[in-house]
């Protein structure tokens, strides 16, 4: 497995009360999944994406990625292991408003330490791979939705990660861009990458091959198919 969950807790203080969004989960991703979280607003499912994608630590239990556990990782640790083997994919596409679609792509990269040659070389083929060759000197607001959250996933893959995380990838985007979107995320899992998504679309989570349902900080349903 290249994900191992055993008995994950995560609890919040809101004043005088106790939130358990995690009640005690198990799971296992084995590499080369495409795994959907689905639940309803408050059930946990973002609060599992958060600890799965070394965003957020839990209260208890074991989280073993790659066989290194970290559960119990500090801060500096966690973002250590989060930029080296995770791509994240986001609704709001969280691109920079004022620079290009390239520059966003090699941001990571800059923060990485890699040089201008490499950092333009490898954000250009990162475009290429979701199909904007053309547009890399475009700002973001002179693109369609499709293109930023393309422009987002290209992001995501430029460190190479072997995960990809995309939480709510289509939420902002019309039917026909969703469907492209979702068909990129579909030829990153045939290449061999790790594909996780949270959706409440049960159309979009057809596309992955497993389906795990959460609800009040649980696990209710792991359902395969053949995406």
């Amino acid at each position: 497995m290249s994900i191992e969950l055993s008995k994950i807790t995560k609890t919040y203080q809101m004043g005088d009360t106790t939130v358990h969004a995690l009640a005690g989960v198990s799971l296992g991703i084995a590499e080369g999944e495409f795994t959907a979280i689905m639940g309803p607003s408050g059930s946990g499912k973002s609060t599992l994406m958060n600890i799965l994608g070394c965003l957020d630590r839990p209260t208890s239990g074991s989280y073993r990625l790659n066989n290194q556990e970290v559960a119990t990782l500090n801060d500096d640790e966690l973002a250590a292991t989060r930029n080296k083997r995770i791509g994240f994919v986001f609704q709001n596409f969280n691109l920079l408003p004022r620079i290009t679609a390239h520059q966003n792509v090699a941001l990571p990269l800059v923060y990485a330490g890699v040089g201008k040659e490499e950092r333009n070389e490898r954000a250009a083929k990162a475009l290429s791979m979701v199909g904007l060759e053309k547009r890399l000197h475009h700002l973001p607001n002179e693109m369609s939705g499709g293109q930023r959250q393309r422009v987002a996933i290209a992001r995501a893959l430029v460190n190479d990660p072997t995960i990809i995380m995309a939480d709510e990838p289509t939420g902002n985007l019309d039917t026909k861009s969703g469907i492209e979107v979702m068909g990129i995320f579909n030829h990153l899992n045939s290449l061999g990458r790790t594909i996780i998504l949270v959706t409440h679309e049960p159309d979009i989570a057809e596309h992955a091959r497993r389906v795990i349902h959460v609800r009040d900080g649980l696990i209710v349903r792991d359902e395969r198919g053949e995406g």
